[in-house]
């Protein structure tokens, strides 16, 4: 008898997730990321980039559709495309390590839109989303995509459609021809965390999680889906990972020995790519040992390991920035910021700042060097040490490997509100905000994704 098929394995896996199989900490963990999602989507509404995908999903209507974040309603792919950038554009949300890197709360905005569709409550919205996070960060596991230039967020198409359908209420075989319509055509060029960054590089999961709910649209309706989408001559193994993975435990062991994904994911402290956390972290701590006084820095050396250098710590364009998308994956320009600003916030990344003449001097006063030595110590930490060398030739030396917000380092239930309130408040309100925080605090409750959703409205 032949072994089942990956496809069918994540299938057979999330028919049987239930939201009584889950952890108490899954669950406050879920809720935690719900809160994070919405905090970073506030954050993103100026962006020029929510504004035309908005205007674009605003010419289309769906039955029954989906909330728009911001105001208004639109079908459930186009509601699940901007609030996918939303949550995503200013790389703040939270974050998996390992062979590849991912944001896995990126599929929120498929559970979000796909949920609301659907008439879901509150404990299927937690489940959908757990659901989401275990298939992606195991997939990350299991192989890398960026070292043949594949884009994360092919991962993320697999993971929102697997979601989408557990809150559609697929039986098994049409999460499995789901998969197959995901994974067939929604292979992503790595290109778009190439060189000069532009603005879909926000975008870019959006994209995929709007994909994943339209396969799993199609699939409801009975269309079928390639197969064996993985295990074929011509499939994902053979052409995209270009080996075969088996990311355990799709096996149908519900509730996962080793704990649920989710509470091995990190919330971000900073509004910059993630391998920039520890420096940014790093480059305070010599701030605050200088006395805020960086006048007298005549260089600074970033050590770092390797998917941090060839990310983020490579390209000449991190060094003079002309996109808001460049800044904040840049290693020199973040820890430069942190050292001359001792912050690092929304500001940070607005043209005016990342073109200033005195930045991007500062910024030209970084040098970025792979140190094999810290490769082995990622992705369980992400370890940086920056050296600050003075003009007297004195030396100030830090090394973080677990930022605040790391699992390693988790950021506690207080902090994960005041990024919230920081974010919401000058848009809606102290008020607002506390609604929408206790409303999260109880989503197992909630029975109206509308009424969440319309909150921000």
């Amino acid at each position: 008898m032949a072994a089942p098929t990956l496809a069918s394995r994540l299938a057979s896996y999330a028919v049987g997730l239930s939201f009584d199989a889950l952890t108490k900490e899954a669950v406050h963990e879920t809720k935690r990321r719900f809160i994070d999602s919405f905090a970073t989507a506030v954050g993103a509404m100026p962006a020029e980039a929510y504004h035309i995908a908005r205007k674009c999903a605003l010419r289309v209507s769906g039955n029954p559709g989906a909330s728009l974040l911001g105001g208004g309603r639109s079908s459930t792919e186009w509601a699940t495309f901007v609030n996918g950038v939303l949550i995503r554009y200013l790389d703040f949300n939270d974050t998996y390590l390992s062979k590849e890197p991912a944001h896995p709360s990126d599929n929120l905005a498929a559970v979000l839109s796909v949920g609301e569709a659907a008439g879901a409550g509150g404990r299927d919205l937690i489940t959908a989303a757990v659901l989401a996070y275990e298939i992606q960060c195991r997939f990350c596991d299991a192989a890398s995509l960026r070292r043949v230039g594949v884009d994360h967020v092919t991962y993320g198409a697999i993971s929102s459609a697997v979601a989408a359908g557990k809150l559609m209420k697929l039986d098994a075989t049409k999460l499995t021809h789901t998969v197959g319509l995901a994974g067939v055509c929604n292979v992503a060029l790595r290109q778009t965390r190439s060189g000069e960054l532009s603005e879909w590089k926000g975008c870019a999961f959006a994209n995929a999680a709007r994909n994943g709910v339209f396969a799993a649209t199609l699939a409801a309706e009975g269309l079928t889906g390639p197969a064996p989408i993985f295990e074929g001559d011509l499939g994902f193994f053979q052409l995209v990972s270009r080996e075969p993975f088996d990311p355990a435990p799709f096996g149908g062991e519900i509730g996962n020995a080793d704990g649920f994904m989710i509470n091995k994911t990190y919330i971000k402290f900073w509004p910059a790519e993630y391998h920039s956390q520890s420096a940014i972290d790093a480059a305070l701590q010599i701030r605050a040992e200088l006395g805020g006084d960086v006048s007298k820095v005549a260089s600074v050396t970033i050590d770092t390991f390797e998917a941090s250098y060839n990310i983020i710590g490579k390209y000449p364009e991190a060094w003079t920035p002309r996109t808001r998308e460049t800044a904040d994956h840049s290693l020199p320009y973040c820890t430069a910021a942190a050292l001359f600003d001792g912050d690092v916030y929304l500001e940070t990344f607005d043209e005016k700042h990342f073109t200033d003449p005195a930045r991007v001097a500062f910024t030209g006063k970084v040098t970025v060097n792979h140190d094999a030595g810290l490769d082995a110590r990622y992705p369980k930490g992400i370890p940086n040490r920056i050296t600050a060398t003075l003009a007297d030739g004195r030396k100030v030396v830090r090394e973080v490997e677990f930022p605040r917000g790391h699992a390693g380092n988790p950021m506690t239930d207080a902090e994960v509100e005041a990024k919230f309130r920081r974010a919401v408040e000058p848009k809606y309100g102290a008020a607002r905000a506390g609604r929408v925080l206790a409303r999260c605090w109880d989503l197992e409750s909630l029975t109206s994704v509308t009424e969440l959703i319309q909150m921000f409205d």
